[in-house]
């Protein structure tokens, strides 16, 4: 099967870190606010700060990093985020031994991963288009999103477990070992990279910070792909709290129940990756960015007529197994177009600006359908949610000739075989 083909030992170690440190995040999911939960005592107040607040934080100090990475070798600087994060994430298990573990700890800790992931993301990015040929583009990103559907699915209960038998800080011991892991990884690859140049300039200008969102709302490909992707991505996480508090509270859902509805569907992250490459070849890219795109914002209106008992369950796994297999199969062909799509000089700057944006609006509307749901109620605001998103695809490009093929100088043929965007 050709997305079984081997894309080189340097992809492989790439591939090898990022599912280790992409299964350790799985094990550590909600490790911070659990925390903040049964050790500190949090207020709700405080855990939805920590959920809100801390990345938001992190989307601001990873606004100049973006030119920051631009301009330097991208290995480097990814082995530098993963150490980064293994070191502070390292200080909330010391600081439990020792008595001295606070909230505003936490608030830190999760500002600095939030920024350190953007910043790697962005280097990721750059680095595999340059690691992979064009044609393998496509079968890369594929298989990073399959891994991470799978680290979503297997992660959470192993890591539910562990706290259960080890304690609290087990799952975020096993999230900061597994970015040191991911370093080690990085640094077997030993490739020679070239250090970019700047056309001359020794110093950052201040323009270059917006050059990301420059480059995303000027080309006529992306900027509807971008514009679409924040309100489908933040009406999407904006219903996770609002379906828990329907679910657990207003329902009656067992917790083992609720871990169920999230953890089964994500194996079907497993078939859309796998199918990526193979419905792209037969109906094309621009095809499947319409379709596919379109088709991710259709289920999520299913979730507001979840009812008790099994049968509310099972809309539930069927819904989230619709809009999983869906994203898994859109996720890697977005991907790869807004690599082939992207300069070389600008690609770590334009994911940059996609992070920030998208966590910002994941912010906004998480916290308008908070609002929404208080003033109603958690079904009603689901509602809004569905409705809202079934707008969506009428931002997405609906000429083929908006997506084009790529010019010539966009995906040069390097020496090296180019490199698939790390989705962390």
């Amino acid at each position: 099967m050709a997305s079984g083909r081997s894309l080189g030992r340097r992809f492989g170690w790439l591939w090898a870190a990022y599912a280790v440190s992409a299964y350790g995040s799985g094990v550590g999911f909600g490790a911070l606010p659990l925390i903040a939960v049964l050790v500190l005592d949090a207020s709700p107040a405080q855990v939805s700060a920590l959920s809100a607040v801390g990345p938001a934080v992190g989307a601001l100090i990873a606004l100049p990093l973006g030119p920051w990475v631009e301009f330097r070798r991208k290995r480097p600087v990814m082995i530098a985020m993963d150490l980064t994060r293994f070191a502070v994430v390292m200080t909330i298990p010391v600081a439990y031994a020792v008595g001295r573990l606070g909230f505003v700890q936490l608030l830190v800790v999760s500002a600095v991963v939030a920024a350190a992931k953007i910043a790697f993301s962005a280097a990721s990015g750059a680095y595999l288009r340059g690691l992979v040929r064009p044609d393998d583009l496509l079968v890369a990103n594929a298989r990073f999103e399959s891994t991470t559907w799978s680290s979503i699915a297997v992660g959470p209960p192993l890591g539910g477990a562990a706290i259960g038998v080890f304690g609290p800080v087990t799952t975020v011991v096993a999230d900061a070992l597994s970015y040191l892991l991911s370093a080690l990884g990085i640094t077997a690859i030993r490739d020679r990279e070239e250090r970019p140049r700047r056309d001359g300039r020794s110093r950052m200008r201040a323009g270059e910070l917006l050059d990301g969102w420059r480059h995303l709302l000027t080309h006529p490909g992306l900027r509807g792909l971008y514009l679409n992707n924040l309100l489908v991505s933040g009406l999407i996480m904006a219903t996770e709290p609002l379906l828990a508090v329907l679910l657990l509270r207003q329902l009656g859902f067992p917790p083992w129940q609720y871990g169920l509805a999230f953890a089964a569907p994500c194996l079907g992250g497993l078939v859309g990756s796998r199918l990526a490459r193979q419905v792209v070849a037969r109906y094309g890219q621009h095809r499947i960015l319409r379709t596919v795109g379109t088709l991710r914002a259709v289920w999520l209106i299913g979730l507001a007529f979840v009812q008790p008992g099994v049968a509310g369950l099972a809309t539930v796994i069927a819904v989230e197994l619709a809009i999983i297999i869906s994203m898994s199969l859109y996720n890697p062909v977005l991907a790869t177009y807004r690599l082939e799509h992207t300069p070389r000089d600008r690609i770590a700057r334009t994911l940059t600006a996609w992070s920030i944006s998208s966590s910002a609006a994941i912010a906004v509307l998480s916290a308008l359908g908070g609002l929404l749901a208080a003033a109603t109620s958690p079904r009603t605001a689901i509602i809004v949610a569905g409705l809202l998103i079934l707008a969506s695809p009428l931002l997405l490009p609906r000429r083929e000739d908006a997506v084009r093929a790529p010019d010539r100088e966009l995906v040069p043929v390097s020496a090296h075989p180019p490199a698939a965007e790390d989705p962390r």
